[in-house]
């Protein structure tokens, strides 16, 4: 009996001991939405101080006192979940979105703001929502993902920037590209000596989300550089806690889809045969090249980035690495970037002093291939060889000319693989760009804060272009070995004011800012003299400055208050006033104010509990923004500029290059644009299905606009003044689905669609004169003297096309040199050029898919533009017999020379403007989890992507995504494989 008792006393005291040991609970925390773990998740045993938070890959460790009680989950705009502690020690959490706090702190300019407390026009795009796989610049992530904003890719060029356009641009002279801010750092949009785009220089990886504001409520606070909207691009911060390190590789391969067509060697031995000279029979080789062939490759690309974070004593860090190598499809290119970014954010004195250092550092090794040898590849003669035995011309094959010093026919194509490898352009620019922000909470106010921002944004560009001193690109010099060199350095200094209160008692919010911002840009371009191959300087090169420093200044103020009343109305009130020094004393300064009203009808007691309908509100907003990119620095002053080479003076047997003044424009001033917008948000089915329609009206006067000064008026022949108006108008819609939510299966799609109208209104001093058609622009490649093909013209959109009528025979076919007579005069003149289609898409479409089912994971985006229009050049140069027989030289032509039979080149007909509208898919992607290993501290994923998958269009030519609107000798678009992996620990 004694032995029971004592054995049932041991055996209590022994499971009281083992249910008081601390339990590791272990376990992962992902979205409902797209089962993508959720980093920074708070996790807290409740009742206790005792939490931990989700590491990079939504994983936790947690050890709970006894092995029971109940864990709380918890993260900005998600519903908070509990789960009870269980013996196993692991849990698998599922959050889902909260419907009335969703991105619930959104950032727009000088600070942050409560989604619900939006009345503007903003949209924000996460990591779990980027396109996927081998991307060079961050913009190509955000592609398709917003209804308004049109991203379109200059070429296939490593490294090539975009075009970005949100709601079609406002200017039509000045700058159209949009405002980029970093982590409270205003870029300048000018390019960096050195570097194919701006933005390259920033580590995709390193990016959080983009916040794009398209209306003047929102975008009003930037004033005078907010015309065209503005893309704020937020970066990842450090995570307190243990240590953290990811690491990320994608290896691609890239791959020509589609090379120009052109006549094969066979085709052209035809025609010379049947029409040819004498003397350009004999011309013709005995050989089959393929000269897209020669000058087009495979390219690889490779891009790894490792990151570390934590948090040391309360101050949590993010460093990151990144080291990207890409091989262009064409020959000789190449990028090479390494970056580096570190970011700091601890809190101080009971989280009342909030620090963010953010620094990024980038390089890049560039040498940029000879692009001339895209367009020589489609003209030059299929039928020679590559290479030669002669040793001139370091072997390769050239159309010669024994009676010419240089040995080569002059104003004839080169070799277009001699064109790539004999010319070295290599760059090696660097980009710093940096800030420390402090924002102090008042300990006897804690509704007031300070906020002080201190940044830069240092960029130095140099590099050489050198060209073999025997090759044939330059007839009768020795080569080249030029140099060129850029310093920039940009400041910054923002100090604002921020107050928030809730006043209960009268069911009232106030959200109030107010500030002072001050910005200086200075660009310093050196110049150099100009050396042959062999460091032999060309005379009369040298330069007259070493250098020179333009420089300009923005200082403003600028306030902002959002008004909540009970949860229902809102009000949001901006105005900022700008000082620029790129105008004069009577026009320096400009206001650029804007008010805006929603109500949030979910919140209205008819609609609170319904189970439909899970949000709706309803915006309004008015407000003007500025303008004064693309004018230069000194606009209003009377400078003086030096003559060009053709314009000298001759004293005895030297002729000189003489100073002479520049346009002078006293009474420039800012290009204004004032926006309307309506939208309506909302939401149902517990946000199963969630959208927002948008209406906007956007009126650009006073346009910057480069015109032509009439005789004796002013020292140029044309100037940049003010005059005329423009009106963008349109409608755009976003809806998001998510037709499945399980535990092992999701699915979500989202649609975005924008109809965009674009008119001039006015471009006289005199509104509206008759007598005035328009100014031209759209250069056409081909022929003497400059030819375009748009108009800009009142009543019409801008890059309206504007050529001549192409009449057509019985069958259908284009009749050369043949035009409608428009005015009936019987001559073919300027005055029966008609205007046509637009070069600008009126519609825009993107869909992005997500597909997640267990480990496995899909993904793929879709784009559409409607309505616009291309001038395809190639055919219009290239498409007619005189570019086979018409020079010294045989050369290839455009297989639209069968169809028509054209025997010079028509440049200005009408026949050459296709329907370019099309459909792409961007990128498809599939994902496989392999969880967690390494006693569950370890996680691993691997990606395989497609980039450019297809293209469905009517559009001959080689692509229809064209942003100048004129199709010639494009850098193609290559398709990119790619395979990944991402690491956390």
């Amino acid at each position: 009996m004694k032995l029971n008792l004592l054995l049932a006393l041991f055996l209590f005291t022994t499971t009281n001991l083992q249910a008081q040991q601390p339990l590791k609970v272990t376990g992962t925390v992902r979205s409902a939405t797209d089962q993508q773990g959720i980093p920074g998740v708070s996790v807290l045993l409740k009742g206790t101080k005792i939490g931990s938070v989700t590491s990079q890959d939504g994983s936790f460790s947690l050890n709970v006192p006894g092995g029971k009680g109940t864990l709380q989950f918890s993260f900005v705009g998600y519903i908070t979940q509990e789960l009870t502690v269980t013996l196993s020690g692991k849990l698998e959490v599922l959050l889902k979105d909260d419907a009335a706090a969703l991105n619930e702190v959104v950032v727009v300019g000088y600070g942050t703001t409560r989604k619900q407390d939006l009345t503007g026009s903003v949209a924000v795009v996460t990591a779990k929502d980027f396109q996927k796989g081998s991307i060079t610049t961050p913009e190509q992530m955000l592609s398709g993902k917003v209804a308004g904003v049109a991203i379109t890719s200059n070429s296939g060029q490593p490294g090539s920037g975009s075009t970005i356009r949100i709601r079609g641009g406002s200017s039509l002279s000045a700058s159209n590209d949009p405002l980029i801010v970093i982590d409270g750092v205003l870029l300048e949009n000018s390019a960096l000596g050195g570097a194919s785009n701006p933005l390259s220089f920033i580590n995709p990886n390193d990016i959080e989300s983009f916040t794009v504001l398209k209306d003047a409520s929102a975008a009003a606070i930037y004033g005078a550089r907010a015309s065209n909207g503005v893309l704020i691009i937020t970066t990842k911060k450090g995570l307190s806690g243990d240590l953290k390190i990811g690491f990320s590789s994608v290896n691609s391969v890239t791959k020509l889809s589609k090379q120009v067509d052109v006549l094969s060697a066979a085709q052209i031995r035809e025609i010379v045969n049947l029409k040819g000279t004498t003397v350009q029979k004999e011309q013709l080789g005995a050989y089959d090249t393929n000269w897209q062939d020669m000058i087009y490759q495979d390219g690889f690309a490779t891009d790894n980035n490792l990151s570390i974070s934590g948090g040391i004593k309360k101050f949590p860090y993010r460093l990151s690495v990144g080291y990207q190598n890409q091989t262009g499809v064409l020959r000789t290119d190449k990028l090479e970037k390494t970056s580096m970014a570190f970011v700091l954010n601890p809190t101080f004195f009971d989280q009342h002093l909030k620090l963010d250092v953010n620094l990024k550092g980038s390089t890049q090794q560039t040498r940029f291939a000879n692009q001339a040898a895209i367009g020589a590849a489609v003209s030059f003669d299929p039928t020679q060889a590559v290479y030669t035995n002669r040793s001139d011309f370091n072997g390769y094959w050239e159309w010669l000319d024994a009676t010419n010093p240089s040995g080569l026919v002059n104003l004839v194509g080169r070799n277009p693989l001699g064109l790539l490898q004999q010319r070295e352009d290599r760059s090696n620019p660097y980009r710093s760009i940096g800030n420390v922000q402090l924002d102090y909470k008042f300990h006897f106010l804690p509704e007031l804060r300070a906020n002080l921002n201190l940044g830069y944004d240092a960029a130095l560009g140099k590099g050489t272009v050198f060209v073999d001193g025997n090759a044939a690109e330059l007839i009768n010099r020795k080569g080249v070995n030029t140099q060129y060199k850029q310093n920039r350095m940009n400041t910054l200094a923002d100090f604002y004011l921020n107050y928030v209160k809730q006043f209960e008692s009268i069911k009232s919010r106030v959200d109030a800012t107010a500030g002072y911002s001050y910005n200086d840009y200075q660009t310093k371009f050196y110049n150099f003299a100009d050396f042959d191959a062999y460091g032999n300087k060309i005379a009369k090169t040298d330069p007259d400055f070493p250098f020179y420093t333009p420089q300009n200044r923005l200082i403003s103020y600028f306030a902002r208050v959002n008004y909540n009343y009970d949860e229902r109305f809102l009000l949001t009130g901006t105005i900022r006033r700008d000082g620029s020094s790129r105008f004069g004393p009577s026009y320096k300064y400009g206001y650029f104010p804007s008010v805006a009203l929603a109500w949030t009808l979910k919140n209205e007691s008819f609609l609170k509990d319904n189970k439909t309908i899970s949000a709706l509100k309803l915006r309004a907003s008015y407000g003007i923004t500025g303008q004064q990119e693309g004018i230069g620095n000194y606009g209003y002053l009377s400078t003086y500029g030096l003559s060009t080479p053709n314009a000298s003076y001759q004293f005895g047997d030297t002729f000189y290059q003489m100073y002479r003044p520049t346009a002078y424009i006293p009474d420039i001033k800012w290009e204004e644009t004032a926006t309307t917008n309506i939208g309506i948000d909302g939401g149902f089915f517990e946000n199963r299905i969630t959208a927002s329609v948008e209406f906007y009206r956007r009126k650009t006067s006073d346009l910057l606009n480069q015109i032509p000064q009439p005789a004796g008026t002013n020292f140029n022949a044309t100037a940049i003044i003010n005059v005329g108006d423009m009106r963008n108008e349109g409608v755009e819609l976003n809806v998001n689905f998510i037709p499945v939510q399980r535990n092992d299966f999701n699915w979500d799609f989202s649609i975005n669609a924008t109809y965009n109208k674009n008119t001039i209104t006015n471009l006289t001093v005199i509104p509206n004169d008759p007598n005035y058609k328009g100014f031209p622009s759209g250069t056409i490649a081909g022929g003497v003297g400059g030819q375009n093909a748009f108009i800009n013209a009142v009543g019409s959109p801008k890059s309206t096309f504007n050529l001549l009528q192409q009449v057509y025979d019985a069958s259908g076919n284009p009749v050369e040199g043949v035009y409608v007579d428009q005015n009936g005069d019987g001559i073919i003149s300027e005055n029966d050029f008609t205007k046509g289609k637009s070069a600008d898409p009126k519609v825009f479409l993107g869909f992005s898919n997500n597909l997640a089912y267990k480990k496995w994971n899909l993904s793929f985006t879709l784009r559409a533009n409607l309505g616009n229009y291309l001038y395809n050049n190639a055919f219009s140069q290239r498409g007619n017999e005189a570019q086979i027989l018409g020079t010294a030289t045989l050369n290839n032509a455009s297989p639209n020379y069968l169809v028509t039979n054209f025997k010079t080149q028509q440049l200005l007909s009408d026949y050459y403007v296709e329907n370019a509208s099309f459909l792409r898919m961007d990128n498809i992607n599939l994902g496989y989890k392999f969880g967690s290993f390494l006693k569950n501290k370890a996680n691993l994923q691997l990606n395989a992507s497609v980039q450019n998958v297809f293209v469905i269009t009517k559009y001959q030519g080689l692509d229809p995504e064209v942003p100048s609107g004129v199709d010639n000798n494009l850098y193609p678009r290559p398709r990119v494989f790619s395979l990944g992996l991402n690491l956390n620990y």
